[in-house]
C-alpha cells in the first residue's frame, strides 16, 4: 500500500514555523501585509480568498483586501496595483486568478512590482527561476518539494516526470526539479506514447487538467505520484487528476486531492509573504 503524503498536516506544520518566525520578527519590530485583490464575486475565487485571510492572520501577518465588481475596466484595476507598488506598508501584492475575459491577465501581472510579487508569476521572477537567482517562486510547485523533502523523498539523480506544461504549475515545477537534481521529462498534449514516457517515472507529477485521467498503466511500479489536479464530480465529491483508487497499489507514495497538494499552496504563499519581513 503506498504511503498517503498527508499535505495538510506539512502545510501545518509550515504555518507554525512560520507563526514563530513572525512572532520574532515583531519582537525586532519588523512586520508584513499581503494586499489580496478580487475582481468579482466568483464564489470558488472568494474561497480561496477567504482561505489566504485566514493564513495570514493565523501566521500574525497583516492582510487588506481589495474587493472590486466584475465591470471594473482594466486601467482602474492598473491604478490600484500602482498605488500598492508605491506603499510603503505593503510587501506582497496578490491579484486572486482568473480575471474577467475584458482585463488581460498578464499585462496585470506584469504591473505587480516583482519585489511584492508572492504568487512568483512576474516574468522577471519566473526568469529568476530559470537561471538559479533568488526570486518569488510559484506557491504550488514550490509547495510540491516541500512535500518530497518533507516526506524523505530523495530527488537527485531521479527520473522526473510533469504532465503539463502551464506557467504557472508545468513549467516552474520542471526547473525547480532540475534545480534539486533530477533528471526532468515535460509532458503535454501533442506528446507521443504519453502512457511510455510516464512509466519511466521514479517521481510523476500530475497537472494535465482532466479527472481520473491517469490510472495505474501511467504509473511505474514503485513510482511517486503527485496529483495537482482538483476537480468536483457529479456527486459532489473532489476527485484529482490521478484515479487515486487504480493507481495506490501501485505507487510508493502519492497526494491525495483533497487534502494534498491543495494546502501546500496557501503555505507557500505565507512563505512568499514572510520573505519581505522588514
Amino acid at each position: 500500500m503506498a504511503k498517503i503524503i498527508d499535505g495538510k498536516a506539512i502545510s501545518n506544520a509550515i504555518k507554525d514555523e512560520l507563526k514563530e518566525y513572525v512572532e520574532k520578527k515583531k519582537k525586532e519590530g519588523k512586520t508584513a501585509n499581503l494586499a489580496v485583490v478580487q475582481v468579482g464575486n466568483d464564489p470558488a475565487s472568494s474561497v480561496y480568498v477567504n482561505n489566504k485571510k485566514k493564513a495570514c492572520a493565523y501566521i500574525g501577518i497583516g492582510s487588506s483586501s481589495y474587493e472590486l465588481p466584475e465591470d471594473v475596466t482594466q486601467e482602474e484595476l492598473l491604478l490600484l496595483i500602482d498605488r500598492l507598488n508605491k506603499d510603503e506598508e505593503i510587501t506582497g501584492i496578490l491579484v486572486q486568478l482568473p480575471l474577467p475575459a475584458h482585463i488581460n491577465e498578464d499585462t496585470v501581472i506584469r504591473k505587480i512590482d516583482p519585489g511584492k510579487d508572492v504568487d512568483g508569476f512576474h516574468p522577471m521572477n519566473v526568469g529568476a527561476l530559470s537561471i538559479g537567482e533568488d526570486g518569488f517562486v510559484s506557491c504550488t510547485p514550490q509547495g510540491i518539494i516541500e512535500l518530497l523533502k518533507r516526506s524523505d523523498i530523495e530527488i537527485s539523480g531521479r527520473e522526473c516526470v510533469v504532465i503539463g506544461r502551464s506557467n504557472i504549475v508545468g513549467k516552474p515545477m520542471a526547473m525547480l526539479l532540475l534545480r534539486e537534481n533530477g533528471t526532468v521529462t515535460v509532458c503535454h498534449s501533442r506528446t507521443k506514447n504519453l502512457k511510455e514516457v510516464c512509466k519511466r517515472a521514479d517521481i510523476l507529477v500530475v497537472a494535465i487538467g482532466k479527472p481520473k485521467m491517469i490510472d495505474h498503466e501511467y504509473v511505474k511500479e514503485g513510482a511517486v505520484v503527485i496529483d495537482v489536479g482538483i476537480h468536483r464530480m457529479e456527486n459532489g465529491k473532489l476527485c484529482g487528476d490521478v484515479d487515486f483508487d487504480d493507481v495506490c497499489s501501485h505507487c510508493s507514495a502519492i497526494t491525495p486531492v483533497p487534502g494534498g497538494v491543495g494546502p501546500m499552496t496557501i503555505a507557500m504563499l505565507m512563505n512568499n509573504c514572510c520573505k519581505n519581513i522588514s
